[in-house]
């Protein structure tokens, strides 16, 4: 009898719980400082500009940022995007030997001269892309990765609309100018982020100068079009774009002291001031603002009871780094806080969201995030409960 009324008030606290944190998610703004009120100071060249904290999308500074306009080579992050999530599939392998026909092979604009007829590596395509902007690779990607550019494109829109990109909206997969093509600053960050959670995009986005090796022989010298990788300490990445429609344009990340961020022009008058406009904006996040880590992706934050299953409990963790983003002047202490079920039931898969997690900084929710089982625990079959009777809990 003890042990029932237990149960109950148990059941009842943790109830009561989960009321007050829906009540204080409603009440409570959640921590997005005002890009207006906080970047008073701020105006960079271009028809748009973004700038955001690359882990929690928090806007720092936005400047006309869903005005649709032409992005020119920017729309290969899609491009890259969908390469790279080809491969996470397995639908594609980064050794693979992709063939390039004669309309890759005829893409006018920036390319590495690929001959129709010939094969490379994936990766090698997908380097040429990251680094050199490279037309003829896109168009080789595309048509491997989905049978045709048409149906390519067809799939980068279909992407887009998946990431909640409404003002977007792809042509081709290269960016070259064309009717009704258009994205905004926004938008962009949108993919760029996504593209960023790929390691591998890394190994190759930083690098300066390099040697490309055809079948042949013949070498194509790369040269990275985002000299920020260079010259702007903390910058691994980014993509840009000219036409004579678009202008200078460029998204770019740069990552110091655990804070990566992601930052938006498009539409500047010369490429030195593209490469100034996002300068400034990496210069004014990285003066301002600090990221604070909780918890680290994959580490365990407590078990939770599993019914039915061949494990009586399972781990839980996070999926993703749980950070937050804090104004460098902001002295104020945080904590976490884990709301985990009883119990739950067998089958478990790994990933599987089995509870909710908060960061609380003076009584606001400044995040709230999945906590995710860290293994799968199958159901028991019939010999393992037999098993189990008499053995400890």
């Amino acid at each position: 009898m003890k042990e029932k009324a237990e149960n109950v008030l148990r059941k009842a606290l943790a109830v009561i719980a989960v009321a007050l944190f829906a009540v204080c998610a409603a009440a409570a703004a959640v921590f997005v400082p005002s890009a207006h009120a906080r970047a008073e100071g701020l105006n960079t060249e271009g028809k748009s500009a973004y700038l955001v904290d690359a882990a929690t999308g928090t806007v720092l500074y936005a400047k006309n940022e869903n005005a649709r306009l032409p992005i020119a080579s920017m729309v290969k992050i899609m491009t890259v995007l969908l390469t790279l999530e080809a491969v996470d599939r397995g639908e594609l392998s980064l050794d693979e030997e992709v063939y390039v026909s004669e309309n890759a092979a005829s893409m006018g604009g920036s390319q590495i001269f690929l001959d129709a007829g010939t094969r490379h590596r994936a990766a090698d395509l997908l380097k040429s892309v990251v680094v050199a902007s490279a037309n003829d690779s896109c168009v080789a990607l595309a048509e491997r990765i989905s049978g045709s550019v048409e149906g390519f494109v067809n799939d980068m829109n279909a992407r887009a609309a998946e990431l909640g990109m409404k003002d977007t909206n792809f042509v081709n997969c290269t960016g070259l100018p064309a009717a009704e093509g258009f994205s905004t600053a926004k938008d962009v960050s949108v993919m760029f982020r996504e593209v960023i959670k790929h390691p591998v995009y890394f190994e190759d986005a930083g690098v300066w100068l390099e040697d490309y090796t055809h079948p042949d022989g013949r070498l194509t010298t790369m040269t990275n079009t985002n000299e920020l990788v260079r010259f702007y300490n903390g910058c691994d990445g980014g993509k840009t774009g000219f036409t004579s429609e678009a202008k200078f344009c460029l998204s770019a990340t740069a990552e110091r002291d655990g804070l990566r961020i992601v930052a938006v022009v498009i539409g500047a008058d010369s490429s030195k001031g593209r490469f100034n406009a996002v300068s400034t904006m990496f210069n004014y996040a990285f003066g301002n603002f600090r990221s604070q880590k909780f918890v680290a992706a994959g580490e365990s934050v407590g078990d939770v009871r599993v019914s039915g299953g061949k494990e009586r409990r399972v781990d839980v963790t996070v999926s993703e780094d749980v950070t937050v983003l804090v104004p460098r002047n902001d002295k104020s202490e945080a904590e976490l806080r884990i709301e985990l079920p009883d119990r739950i039931k067998a089958p478990v898969k790994a990933g599987d969201a089995v509870g909710k997690g908060y960061v609380v900084r003076e009584g606001n929710i400044e995040r709230e995030f999945d906590l995710v089982a860290a293994r799968d625990v199958e159901r028991a079959s019939l010999w393992d409960l037999i098993k189990r009777i008499g053995s400890p809990r």
